[in-house]
Formats: structure tokens, sequence, C-alpha cells
């Protein structure tokens, strides 16, 4: 897909959200302020485009103060997790504050998840290729590892599974995606995405 054609895609697809979405945004941020104390979106640093930091936004989902600082999230009962918060993640609502990232032309609908600068730094050089892009909200990977979550429950390092197992097979999804960006293929990959959404 040409940049401009997707920037346009992007800004007209994240503004009718943010219009359409407007009540049940509003909805969720008193639900997290009234679930426990701490601030409503919850910014962490990532790595987008051409190696990037950028601040990605999502409604809080954890508890604020936790001894257990890891940056994965063992199973959808981690107990970092919020009441509210485990239904925002069940059904990736937490993730709808990233519209404003979007708009902001640090993400796309559609591209490769970003990640934390300790993981990139783990990448090989030909691996670094998916910085090539804007980093989105879903992506092929999204649809393949919706339990990734469940999927590090049961590792017995979990840690060690994610680098060695799921971020190898990640990029092989984003990589394929590069290599066919139309949009048509992002269609298809956001109807995925609500689909596992739904079952789950």
């Amino acid at each position: 897909m040409k940049k401009n054609k997707k920037r346009v895609f992007d800004v007209v697809l994240a503004s009718l959200c943010l219009i359409l979405f407007s009540p049940l945004l509003i909805l969720i941020a008193i639900l997290v302020k009234l679930d426990s104390k701490g601030p409503i979106i919850f910014k962490q640093i990532r790595v987008g485009r051409n190696m990037k930091d950028f601040h990605l936004a999502k409604f809080r989902t954890m508890y604020v103060t936790q001894s257990n600082n890891s940056l994965l999230t063992i199973g959808n009962r981690d107990n970092r997790i919020t009441r509210i918060g485990y239904w925002l993640r069940k059904y990736k609502l937490d993730e709808l504050p990233q519209l404003l990232n979007v708009l902001k032309g640090q993400m796309s609908f559609v591209g490769p998840r970003p990640e934390v600068r300790k993981y990139v730094n783990l990448y090989s050089e030909e691996q670094r290729y998916v910085l090539s892009v804007k980093p989105g909200i879903t992506d092929w990977a999204s649809v393949e590892f919706c339990n990734e979550n469940e999927l590090l429950k049961h590792a017995e390092n979990p840690e060690t599974y994610y680098i060695e197992r799921i971020i190898p097979a990640k990029i092989k999804q984003n990589m394929r995606y590069i290599k066919q960006n139309d949009i048509l293929t992002d269609f298809k990959i956001i109807w995925l995405t609500i689909n596992r959404i739904v079952i789950n």
C-alpha cells in the first residue's frame, strides 16, 4: 500500500472510530478510575519505525504498586491485573487509546506490533527490517497469537519462551505483511482480529 493512501486510510478510520466509540471510551475511563488507584491511561515506551521510541497509550489494566516488574503478562488471570483490566484485556478494549497514536502518525491501524526496547535489542540485523514500517494496532501476528498470555502461562520459562519462540514467529508474520501490504490485506487483518476477539 502506498504511504500516502495508507496514511489517509489510517486518519479517516481512526477519526471515525474515536467519534463512534467516544461514549465507550468515556465509560471505560470512568470504570478504570473507579476500579483502582492510578492514572486512566498507561503509557509505555515502544520502538517504532526506524528504531525511534514513542509512547504507546493503553487504558491502564494493572495495579500501580507492584513488586513484579516483568514486561510479560502471564495468563489472563495475572495477579497484577485489575478487575476491570481483565475484561479490557479479554476484548482488547485497552488498546483503543492507540487510535491517538495513529492520528499522531506514530502508528498505523495495521502493521507489526511495536515491541519494547529490551526485546528489540535482541533482534538480528535481518529481523530489524520490521522496523522499516510503522507499527500497528494489529497484524498477522496478533491474529495468530491472540492467546499469547495463555501460551506463556504454560511455558516452563515464560521469558525464554517468548524470546526464543514467540518473537521469531511474530517477526516471520511481520515480514509476510511487509511483502504483501495493500488495503485489502489491512481490511482482512482487521476483520480476522475482530473475529478472534469475539470468539475468545
